[in-house]
């Protein structure tokens, strides 16, 4: 969750959500320096969220369907605790 919480990833993340693209194109779409996108993209695929394919000269990047159903499943589980916390008014004494 933490990767996702940059703001430029996150707007990453949202364009690669509609289809692949290279650097070139993201750094049209968010207006950053393209070594800004690249460190972005390689903290994104070290997170296992984006897959890259070279094309040519280009590399292509696309998101991991599979790593964001994940992180949904994990967010959703955690909305269920705190729901069943919240319910039964569950808190920790202070000492």
């Amino acid at each position: 969750m933490r990767v996702l919480a940059d703001p430029l990833r996150a707007h990453i993340v949202t364009l690669l959500a509609g289809e692949a693209l290279c650097t070139c194109h993201l750094v049209e779409e968010t207006g950053a320096r393209q070594t800004n996108i690249s460190n972005h993209l390689r903290v994104l695929k070290d997170a296992g969220l984006v897959d890259s394919e070279p094309c040519g000269r280009f590399t292509y990047y696309r998101l991991r369907p599979e790593a964001l159903d994940a992180l949904a499943a994990r967010l959703g589980d955690l909305a269920t605790r705190a729901r069943a916390t919240r319910a039964n008014g569950a808190r920790r004494p202070c000492p």
